[in-house]
């Protein structure tokens, strides 16, 4: 007796000129490309950014005279750095949130581990908000009752 089975019956019926999308192994292999998930790399600008520089870029920027902005400068700094110390976390808009991952105090120095999120579009739009080059920011008006 045999247990054989013809081919025909094992088949399912498909309608006449319908054919079956059955992709042989090679071609579904072939059109699979794989894929190389990276991070953006972090960029070089540069050197590091030094105060003396921040210093000229702020007199620069702000059009006044370094010794009016030289005082402001370093308390910003000296704010930002005490707060740090204190664990703070930060939302300094157009630099971006600071979030504190871990500290570590060592002998002569604390190392501070923080993330900063900034938003794509933040420090151009603010500058130019700045210099009234948006005509949808700032508008130069009078306040009502000031005449």
């Amino acid at each position: 007796m045999s247990t054989r089975r013809s081919t025909s019956a094992s088949r399912k019926a498909t309608p006449k000129g319908a054919t079956t999308a059955a992709p042989s192994k090679r071609n579904a292999a072939e059109s699979i490309k794989p894929v190389v998930v990276t991070e953006n790399p972090v960029v070089d600008a540069g050197p590091e950014l030094r105060k003396q520089e921040l210093l000229d870029k702020v007199v620069t920027r702000a059009e006044v005279k370094k010794k009016l902005a030289k005082p402001v400068v370093e308390a910003v700094l000296e704010i930002l750095g005490e707060a740090l110390a204190e664990g703070r976390e930060m939302n300094l808009q157009p630099l971006g949130k600071v979030k504190l991952n871990r500290i570590r105090d060592m002998a002569h120095a604390r190392v501070i581990v923080t993330k900063i999120r900034q938003s794509k579009t933040g420090g151009a739009n603010v500058v130019s908000a700045l210099d009234g080059d948006d005509d949808t920011g700032v508008k130069d008006q009078v306040a009502p009752g000031a005449d």
